[in-house]
């Protein structure tokens, strides 16, 4: 328990909690600090991003020995979110709205997290810091909009402008501003950031088992005594999931080899119809897997894959399913360049395949499927450099540093 005690007020409207489909980054963080003795209160939308589905409304408390609390409140949102560009940000709007005034009904806060992307959310955060008089931390777990407009999403000149503006006056306003990979560090600072903390994305150790062997996983799906590639995480306009079909195509003669996407989003329909047209048979789609049972899907893989387009704002990012993927021993082919390639490069946990190369991924996972014994090295290789320098207990103490560096400035 650290020696001072806060009350932290986290709006987040994708969060996700360990019995849900998605990244549980901030879920494992809030569980943490409320273990520690603080208070968190989290406003989070009661539609999952990852799947667009409804879960659970209303507030769920946990109390903790030691004082500390973590309280879930889930706010309406617009539906249709994968529908349109359109649908997305009248349901990023509605989120931003909600939560504003549910976030109003909380008392007595030290502490607004505000996370972004969406960036309209850490709006909401910044305007109850202010009201409330507590300090306000920005997390930027995306450099939003300026990927947006990287791959085309943002295109509108005026709505650009805008969205730039609002990222500038967010930075220039955070007490704090946070990030999850050192590739964000000149961006931030260059528009304005004062303060910026450092606390990358990681995983559990705890959470993975590396000497499971996923056999109930590969029973389930068909895939026994098969070499698996498997990626989890969202299929999305980024995730350049349509890579991994064309690989798929070069690896037809390969039938040991099968290529497994664990996840949704909304590209998911049309690769899995790109698939049945091309007669994919050493492609699977599984439906995005709750946190809880992640382990056992990646316990059935030899090699996970990373993947994002082959765009150089890319190499700013630190993916959370790498981090996963390494705290299950797992070995790692990634078709993403910049400093995430440096970890798992320090890691000896995988090897680098460039983006955007079909071929080259085939020709990886071929060569990897060859070499057994290399593969489960670099796995054991990549679990140990993450339980010395990203495992995520250690990662939330620091998060907990940040916080109370931040309230004790403020409250000087």
């Amino acid at each position: 328990m650290s020696s001072r005690s806060l009350h932290i007020l986290l709006v987040h409207q994708a969060f996700v909690a360990l019995d849900e489909a998605g990244g549980t980054r901030h879920y494992e963080f809030a569980r943490y600090l409320a273990q520690h003795g603080h208070r968190v209160t989290v406003i989070a939308s009661q539609t999952s991003y990852l799947t667009g589905t409804d879960a659970n409304k209303g507030i769920e408390t946990t109390t903790f020995e030691g004082g500390g609390s973590l309280s879930i409140l889930r706010v309406r949102t617009l539906s249709g979110l994968h529908r349109s560009f359109v649908r997305r940000l009248l349901n990023f709007f509605s989120f931003t709205w909600n939560a504003f005034w549910a976030g109003l009904r909380v008392k007595a806060v030290d502490v607004v997290w505000g996370t972004t992307p969406p960036i309209f959310q850490a709006a909401s955060a910044w305007a109850l810091a202010r009201l409330k008089r507590a300090s306000f931390v920005l997390e930027v777990r995306d450099l939003w909009p300026a990927f947006a407009v990287a791959v085309g999403v943002l295109q509108n000149p005026l709505l650009i402008a805008a969205s730039e503006w609002l990222e500038r006056f967010l930075y220039r306003g955070a007490h704090t501003v946070l990030i999850n990979s050192p590739g964000f560090m000149a961006h931030v600072q260059a528009r304005g950031a004062r303060l910026v903390r450092l606390v990358p994305n990681g995983a559990d150790a705890a959470m993975f088992d590396p000497q499971a062997d996923g056999a109930a996983f590969r029973a389930q799906h068909g895939l026994q005594g098969k070499f698996i590639a498997l990626y989890a995480g969202a299929h999305g306009l980024s995730n350049d999931l349509g890579i991994l079909l064309q690989a798929a195509e070069q690896l037809r003669a390969h039938p040991d080899i099968q290529i497994v996407l664990v996840g949704d989003g909304k590209d998911k329909p049309g690769l899995q119809a790109q698939a049945a047209a091309k007669q994919l048979s050493n492609v699977h789609f599984i439906a995005p897997l709750a946190k809880e049972a992640m382990a056992s899907a990646l316990a059935a893989a030899d090699v996970c894959i990373a993947i994002l387009k082959p765009l150089p704002l890319y190499a700013t990012v630190y993916p959370n399913k790498v981090f996963d993927y390494l705290a299950a021993g797992r070995a790692v082919a990634l078709a993403i360049d910049g400093v995430i390639r440096q970890v798992v490069a320090d890691a000896n946990a995988g090897v680098f395949v460039p983006p955007g190369d079909p071929q080259a991924m085939a020709d990886a996972l071929l060569h990897l499927s060859t070499q057994p014994e290399q593969v489960r090295a670099m796995g054991a290789a990549g679990r140990a450099f993450l339980q010395a320098h990203f495992n995520r207990p250690q990662l939330a103490a620091q998060l907990e540093a940040v916080l109370l560096e931040t309230a004790g400035k403020q409250a000087q």
